[in-house]
């Protein structure tokens, strides 16, 4: 399955189908969206039983966890298990929320409902910037708040009054959290990163307009279900743990916390344990802890992007390349040598032509797409054969 190739919602739900009691209830669900990192907004893995064609991006990982947590969020409440009718829940779901009115969103939920539809819903949702083009420019640039999604959609479907307001709630509630969490230690660079990811990923409420004063703690006090606390426990959690360490006065906010959650000590213990796990084992792979310096962090980013558009594209690649024997003779010389003045001109106007046939590969023809042609000729020699329709049902 590829989340970037028009036809993944078709894909997956003919994968499911078959993985329906993939997980037993509301709790086992979010246990697993804890391992792959969705529960952190850092989204690292997948679910099982979904096989993809290349290797995935943070945000492919991201539409594929949030469509998972709907469905089967969507299958625990109504005991059903039609794909079908879950996609016309979520068309419902988000027009009930208004998301319509603040984004672009309004054509696609004003428009005609169909799963190319959805997908475009789901990017809208997972991307916290429209413009392609910035998000080349970006290491982190997904929804951190997508589990308020979920939860959200639960009271949907179980027909609470105001989800619009319970949404501002949830948020109210996070972005509150997180920022006293970090009052509580030592700020660094690494936590002014995780701030502004998640203020970047609000919604529903404007942060600038809030009033961080410490009364949202009085609207945690038996208000919310155990799996409303148990998120807001895990995001006050990885905001004091992202350095590895709990000093006494993290702690002891933890613990305050937790007790205004009426969450037990073995709960609140859970929490600190999952996270730290979490961090132990991807702590070279989460994104806000890179360190690199600004040119390190655009090479980086501009050649996973480069890298998954050649993916995409290999067979179209393939059969271009064949067509023209001296830009294949040029590339493979440059995979060894310097290629003179004169044959880079040659290989750039030849792969202009080639990108000008390849509508997703338009952002080598930008001004200044030149600077991404090393990048491109890096990674020629790992072009492999590969299907073009990636999300085709046999």
């Amino acid at each position: 399955m590829n989340p970037s190739s028009s036809g993944w919602i078709d894909k997956f739900g003919y994968l499911v189908k078959d993985n329906a009691d993939h997980y037993s209830n509301f709790q086992d669900l979010y246990a697993q969206l804890i391992k792959t990192g969705f529960i952190y907004g850092i989204n690292l893995h997948i679910p099982s039983f979904i096989e993809p064609e290349h290797p995935l991006s943070n945000d492919e990982k991201a539409k594929i966890n949030l469509l998972t947590s709907l469905y089967f969020t969507y299958g625990f409440v109504y005991q059903n298990e039609d794909f079908e009718v879950f996609t016309d829940y979520i068309f419902e779901f988000y027009q009930a929320l208004e998301i319509g009115k603040i984004s672009f969103l309004n054509k696609i939920l004003s428009g005609k409902k169909s799963s190319s539809q959805l997908e475009k819903l789901l990017d809208s949702r997972v991307y916290l910037e429209d413009n392609v083009i910035s998000k080349t420019f970006n290491s982190i640039i997904t929804n951190s708040l997508l589990f308020i999604d979920i939860l959200t959609f639960k009271q949907y479907l179980q027909g609470h009054a105001n989800i619009k307001e319970y949404a501002e709630k949830l948020e109210y509630i996070t972005i509150n959290l997180t920022y006293h969490a970090l009052n509580s230690k030592e700020k660094n660079k690494n936590d002014e990163k995780l701030a502004q990811l998640f203020e970047a990923s609000l919604t529903f409420i404007d942060s600038e307009q809030q009033n961080f004063d410490g009364s949202y703690r009085e609207k945690l006090i038996d208000q919310y279900s155990l799996e409303e606390n148990s998120y807001f426990m895990d995001v006050a959690c990885l905001t004091v743990w992202e350095d590895q360490t709990l000093e006494l006065h993290e702690s002891e906010f933890i613990f305050g916390i937790g007790k205004d959650l009426s969450l037990e000590h073995h709960q609140i213990m859970r929490s600190v344990n999952c996270v730290s796990s979490f961090f132990i084992e991807n702590e070279n792979q989460i994104p806000h802890l890179q360190e690199n310096n600004l040119a390190t962090q655009f090479y980086d980013s501009m050649s996973k992007v480069v890298n998954k558009l050649i993916l995409r594209n290999s067979k179209r690649l393939q059969k271009e390349l064949s067509e023209s024997k001296e830009l294949v003779s040029l590339l493979s010389k440059s995979t060894v040598k310097d290629l003179s003045a004169e044959e880079k001109k040659k290989v750039q106007k030849q792969l202009i032509d080639i990108f000008k046939s390849i509508p997703s590969l338009a952002i080598f023809i930008l001004p200044g797409g030149a600077v991404l042609l090393p990048i491109f000729i890096k990674l020629i020699p790992k072009l492999l054969p590969s299907s073009f329709d990636d999300n085709r049902v046999d």
